[in-house]
């Protein structure tokens, strides 16, 4: 897809967030503005405490800034009450976690269901069958009976990615989504992403990972709070 049929899913402006501490408050993200266009693999990079996972959770709404505005598919999260952001957030989001967070008493097949089931977004008699097939374009379809604990780290994040699609949300989030993956399986985790993002997702992934650079369409730098972005397909 060429650069003329993108647009600006998410946009950042002026965005503070303040947690109080004994000594007044420490801002984790300080004026931060930024965007971020559909269909791209986005890597948010940064050291430990920089506040990377402040600014996950801004975009994702678990957070809401002390100051400035967030706008994503032409919604202002911020200005969402709880119950809004819950069923908006079970639409437009899809989330994988650094360590999977599956059910465990339930199967690959239920685990990957239960999105459907929380925002009643599919007919009953379809979420089968689609979850079936979101396991299909993870490539772990033969376990969907099995149980998380009888499956290995890389293919318990490929059910986290097809959980994280079930609603067919626009923005998949990931933090850390390779933190615990061999090398092998971490690259086919951002080649899995990469598909996502040439398929139409917008993509964001923290990581530490420099050896996945070259996946990357955009890079946002987060030192103390405050953010540079870098274009890696024009550079």
């Amino acid at each position: 897809m060429n650069h003329s049929q993108k647009k600006i899913l998410i946009e950042l402006n002026q965005v503070t967030k303040g947690y109080p501490v004994p000594s007044g408050v420490f801002n984790a993200l300080k004026d931060v503005s930024l965007s971020i266009e559909s269909n791209q693999l986005v890597a948010i990079t940064g050291k430990s405490g920089s506040g990377k996972s402040t600014l996950l959770n801004i975009i994702t709404g678990i957070d809401k800034p002390t100051q400035g505005s967030v706008l994503i598919n032409g919604v202002r999260v911020d200005k969402l009450s709880e119950t809004e952001l819950a069923s908006w957030r079970g639409k437009n989001i899809g989330v994988v976690f650094q360590f999977f967070q599956l059910l465990p008493t339930l199967t690959i097949l239920e685990n990957v269901m239960l999105p459907m089931d929380f925002c009643n977004t599919y007919p009953k008699k379809e979420r089968k069958e689609r979850a079936l097939a979101l396991l299909d374009k993870v490539n772990i379809r033969e376990q969907a009976d099995k149980f998380p604990s009888k499956l290995s780290g890389g293919q318990q994040q490929r059910v986290a990615i097809a959980r994280a699609l079930a609603n067919d949300p626009p923005v998949i989030v990931a933090d850390e989504p390779t933190g615990n993956l061999d090398s092998q399986t971490a690259t086919s985790i951002f080649e899995l992403f990469a598909s996502l993002a040439k398929s139409g997702k917008t993509v964001i992934v923290v990581t530490h990972e420099r050896e996945f650079s070259t996946y990357f369409e955009n890079t946002i730098n987060i030192v103390d709070g405050v953010t540079s972005t870098r274009n890696l397909v024009e550079a």
